[in-house]
């Protein structure tokens, strides 16, 4: 979540006559996440989730987001609900950008989760997996092995500018995963954005998922891994072995983990670890001045894609090896 385009307050009153939801009382902009402007509101009636999608998310993939969070509602995943407008669409526009009311989700996101939390967080992947069967739009992931390549034409030449010799490291690491990446797994629809600020907990319980503007068709393993590298380390960058072993404990006792995708994992955190460094690298040599939002270190991605290197096995990310 971010806020890069501004909104007046008399433009959002006009913008909320369109729905059912009482009177503006207040209204602040949100500064965590990179993708979309966004805006807490509190009305007469309920609080809110204002959502202007930016010019990196394409208008023509709206319908499968808005889509896919009433379907997985539908199907007792707890997840934020698109509003309707009086007319019933769920769309909108407000200063220019397409707009969105969505419900607002009880519950805050750990800062220091412990592995009884990550256990939760693998439960309620592998629930939104089989819960996402059915949906019947689709929309490709666009931050897979192409993407990465396009990013990387776009900031690989200043890559060095961030530390020297990356330009050459990541050249040779997008060879290896592009002859390595594995096309023959399990497919579904997937979050693939799920970090810690995407998961909402009252106390100790899960109290839902967050955020499915990057949601798309891929490896459903692909996710896991992207959940491992977001809840599996700590932040000297370490890996801690009890929270990788919970959350894949708990996906595992919801959705087995097939064997192929168990031998895949290693490779599929490597990718997972080289898709956020390059967003964060591009959004780090790109993102204008004065810009409210927060930018992300792309080398916190870098130090755990060299660690997945050393990595044979998904053993070693505490999957049991009697399960291998």
């Amino acid at each position: 979540m971010a806020v890069y385009t501004d909104i007046t307050e008399d433009d959002l009153r006009d913008f909320l006559t369109q729905y059912n939801v009482g009177d503006l009382t207040s209204y602040k902009g949100i500064a965590e996440g990179v993708e979309n402007s966004n805006f807490l509101l509190h009305t007469t009636r309920e609080p809110l989730i204002l959502t202007l999608y930016e010019k990196r998310v394409e208008k023509a993939d709206l319908p499968f987001f808005l889509g896919l969070m009433q379907h997985l509602a539908d199907r007792g995943l707890s997840c934020p609900l698109p509003l309707p407008r009086r007319d019933g669409a769920l769309l909108g526009e407000l200063s220019g950008r397409p707009a969105a009311l969505i419900s607002f989700l009880e519950g805050m996101w750990l800062r220091k989760p412990e592995a009884k939390h990550c256990r939760e967080v693998g439960r309620a992947l592998a629930q939104m997996h089989l819960a996402g069967e059915g949906f019947q739009l689709t929309r490709p992931n666009a931050l897979s092995l192409e993407g990465w390549k396009t990013l990387w034409e776009k900031s690989g030449d200043r890559a060095d500018e961030v530390e020297a010799g990356l330009e050459e490291e990541i050249g040779s690491e997008l060879a290896y995963l592009d002859s390595s990446w594995p096309r023959d797994l399990p497919f579904g629809v997937i979050h693939a954005d799920l970090f810690q600020d995407n998961v909402f907990f009252l106390g100790d319980q899960l109290s839902g998922l967050i955020d499915f503007y990057f949601a798309c068709n891929d490896m459903l393993a692909y996710d896991v891994a992207i959940c491992l590298n977001a809840w599996g380390f700590e932040k000297d960058g370490s890996y801690n072995l009890t929270k990788g072993m919970a959350l894949l404990e708990g996906y595992d006792a919801v959705r087995p983990l097939s064997r192929q995708e168990r031998d895949a994992l290693p490779v599929l955190c490597r990718g997972s670890a080289l898709r956020f460094f390059l967003t964060r690298l591009y959004d780090w040599l790109t993102t204008p001045e004065g810009a409210l939002v927060v930018k992300k270190d792309p080398l916190e991605y870098l130090r755990k894609l060299r660690f997945h290197r050393s990595i044979a096995s998904s053993v070693e990310y505490g999957l049991p090896a009697e399960a291998v």
